[in-house]
């Protein structure tokens, strides 16, 4: 019998690495790699559509489970078409495996117009990746799998490219490969640590920031609160790490006025696995006037504008739980509880209409929806106001598209999550626009079987670009596609498709959806429920 192919190996070792599930669509250069997948219970494909909902499926998969996912692309133009996903994950630090096939090895750089071919696909992924290579031999394979599994567990978690060229993936490889133990992030040096309890045990007006890298250290962000009687104030990635009735928790508030001057007027802001970004910020950076306390595995981002007097290159979470441990009993909280519960007053008394009608519909969505629920999101106006007000019940149940902010997240990621969450209900929200971008991924939800919602905010617009030009005094050109018969068009895909013009509507068909095989799409008319609202109490 013929020993196993290079191709077959790799699948063997991701299923060993713990890899559950391969998205991908299969071509002429990756015809090994599913050769390996043919007769394993793991890892299992799932056909996508399109490349790039291929790589928003492995990201809502990796934020729904906090596990590594991965993709089988094809040479060329599988892989440029899954780079919009790819730039995604790497904006949002989502842990993704890329593997996909190159050029046989004499052809590489040689321009002679082969199938598929690049000048330099592995050049082309360099911006949008932690790292990527070449495995120029079979046996280069199992340390860059290695190094890509340990990348994801004790670095800043971003997607890793490996391309193998064809040749290489036709190897015979005898021996089985076999996986390597992976490291853990580092924890807190013992000065840092003592440096940072002084400065919280004295500080009259400390601030908590805590962001992705704290996704899995909700409680010890809690804890380290309470010690500290700091307010927490998260970003959009940290979203469920406390609960939202805390009385020391702010929410995902970071753009708002009265929020950037809590923190202007700190003593001492403890920034946990957070980039305070534009996206997180709505502004260059905060105008702080205390001390800046910065935890987090990425150096960059210890070295950036804010200038942090105290940085730490360590695991947030780990770090907010040793100072926790170091402040003992909860200082008295009495003030800074009363100061969080001033901020939430005044940021939604300053809310418009707008906000208003989004807020309640997306009340009518949570109501509709079990505490356990995942949503993923689109670029959208409702997403806006969504990512700050609808309530998650713990981390890893709001996904959004951050850094990028990309058009056609909310399907794919919900598929995904799906996958990975199988007894979560799982909702994706998105504008008429962004649906388009990945509409044909509900073939995919019904050829898997995955009774996910989608629910479409239809104002016939790029509502929020309309908006953009028309305060500027551009003519709104380009934003006001016409919009499909969503209902119709899920049908056709052999999904459930409804149409809700009224608030009262809204929940039953949610939970219709949810009891289906298959993907519902819900087509909201966002006039019509918007009058709903408007003509209802206040």
């Amino acid at each position: 019998m013929a020993a196993p192919s290079c191709g077959q190996r790799v699948a063997e070792l991701l299923a060993a690495y713990g890899v559950r599930h391969v998205f991908g669509i299969p071509g002429v250069h990756t015809v090994e790699l599913y050769r390996g997948l043919e007769d394993a219970e793991w890892p299992r494909h799932v056909l996508a559509r399109h490349e790039q909902g291929a790589g928003f499926m492995a990201d809502g998969y990796a934020r729904a489970s906090g596990r590594p996912a991965a993709c089988f692309l094809i040479t060329g133009p599988g892989l440029t078409n899954a780079a919009t996903a790819i730039a995604q994950a790497y904006t949002d630090s989502v842990p993704m495996l890329v593997v996909s096939g190159v050029n046989a090895t004499g052809n590489l750089g040689q321009g002679r117009n082969t199938l598929h071919e690049l000048s330099d696909q592995r050049a082309a992924m360099a911006p949008l990746c932690a790292w990527n290579a070449t495995a120029t031999t079979a046996a280069n394979l199992p340390p860059l799998i290695a190094r890509a599994f340990t990348t994801f567990a004790s670095d800043r978690p971003r997607p890793v490219h490996i391309e193998i060229p064809l040749d290489v993936m036709d190897q015979a490889v005898a021996e089985p490969w076999h996986p390597q133990g992976l490291a853990g992030a580092g924890p807190p040096g013992e000065s840092d640590l003592a440096s940072a309890a002084a400065l919280l045990r004295t500080a009259e007006r400390p601030v908590i920031v805590a962001g992705g890298g704290t996704v899995d250290a909700g409680p010890a962000v809690q804890r380290l609160a309470e010690a500290a009687a700091a307010p927490v104030v998260t970003t959009i990635a940290a979203k469920g790490i406390v609960a939202d009735d805390h009385p020391l928790h702010l929410g995902p508030l970071l753009p708002h006025a009265p929020v950037r001057e809590l923190l202007r007027e700190a003593d001492v802001v403890v920034a946990l696995g957070t980039e305070l970004s534009e996206t997180d910020l709505w502004a260059d950076t905060l105008q702080l006037d205390g001390t800046l306390v910065r935890v987090d595995l990425d150096p960059v981002e210890l070295a950036d504008d804010h200038g942090a007097e105290l940085p730490i290159r360590a695991d947030a979470g780990a770090t907010a739980a040793a100072l926790a441990d170091r402040l003992g009993h909860g200082a008295d909280a009495t003030t800074a509880r009363q100061g969080v519960a001033d901020i939430r007053a005044d940021v939604a008394s300053g809310r418009g209409e707008l906000a208003r009608t989004h807020r309640t519909v997306l009340a009518a969505i949570r109501e509709a929806l079990p505490a356990d629920a995942i949503l993923a999101s689109d670029m959208a106006r409702i997403s806006y106001t969504a990512n700050e007000v609808f309530p998650v019940s713990r981390p890893r149940r709001w996904l959004h598209p951050l850094g990028y902010g990309t058009l056609g997240y909310a399907l794919p990621a919900a598929l995904g999550a799906k996958l990975a969450e199988p007894d979560a209900p799982v909702v994706a929200l998105a504008g008429d626009g962004g649906a388009m971008f990945t509409i044909q991924e509900l073939a995919t939800g019904r050829d898997a079987g995955l009774p996910v919602v989608l629910l479409v905010w239809n104002d016939s617009a790029f509502g929020e670009i309309r908006e953009d030009m028309t305060a500027r005094g551009v003519a709104p050109i380009g934003v006001t596609p016409t919009p499909p018969d969503f209902a119709a068009l899920a049908r056709a895909f052999g999904c459930a498709g409804a149409v809700v013009e009224s608030l009262d509507a809204l929940g039953p068909a949610i939970t219709a959806g949810l009891a289906r095989d298959v993907p519902t799409v819900v087509d909201v008319r966002a006039d019509a429920v918007a009058a709903d609202v408007r003509s209802g109490p206040e």
